[in-house]
């Protein structure tokens, strides 16, 4: 079965254009920083659709709404062979505001005791080059739909969705 995630790449236009990324939380992400960093996002439940999980995503990684409509960006498939639509959306938001939600795992492995972790460790934002050096690999390519969107709309040749792309790295 196809595993298929959604997300919204939150952007804003001053110059230079920036993006907000965020780390996840838990053992395996602790201490990394190149390279480690996507957009928030999380599983497609059965009965919604991928833009009503990328926005539930983002309110539960967070803990603030997204504010407007996202549009369709792209959709790229990760190293481990899950599938993620990105949305993109201008906006803003307080990386000191972060509140996650947690997930429960057993840490240390088979020790029989679980802990809780938030899923979202930090959100920061970064230039578009900088989140070029920052972002996991697989997910390089929501930043050329963003850019390609942009520059589209900047052009007037209209906005939607950028296409997909098969980049077999990362998580």
């Amino acid at each position: 079965m196809r595993q298929v995630s959604a997300g919204i790449l939150l952007y804003r236009q001053r110059p230079p254009l920036e993006v907000l990324l965020v780390r996840p939380g838990g053992p395996f992400w602790r201490g990394r920083d190149a390279g480690a960093w996507m957009i928030p996002k999380g599983g497609i439940g059965e009965d919604e659709t991928a833009l009503e999980a990328a926005v539930r995503e983002f309110e539960e990684e967070l803990g603030a709404a997204p504010i407007g409509t996202p549009l369709a960006l792209c959709t790229v498939r990760q190293k481990g062979g899950k599938w993620v639509e990105a949305f993109a959306l201008e906006g803003d938001f307080d990386p000191a505001t972060l509140a996650s939600n947690a997930f429960a795992l057993e840490y240390p492995p088979r020790s029989g005791t679980w802990r809780e972790f938030p899923e979202v460790e930090e959100a920061r934002w970064f230039g578009i080059d900088d989140a070029r050096t920052m972002m996991l690999p697989s997910q390089l390519p929501i930043l050329d739909a963003l850019e390609a969107l942009l520059s589209r709309d900047r052009t007037g040749a209209g906005a939607g969705g950028a296409g997909s792309a098969d980049t077999g790295s990362g998580p």
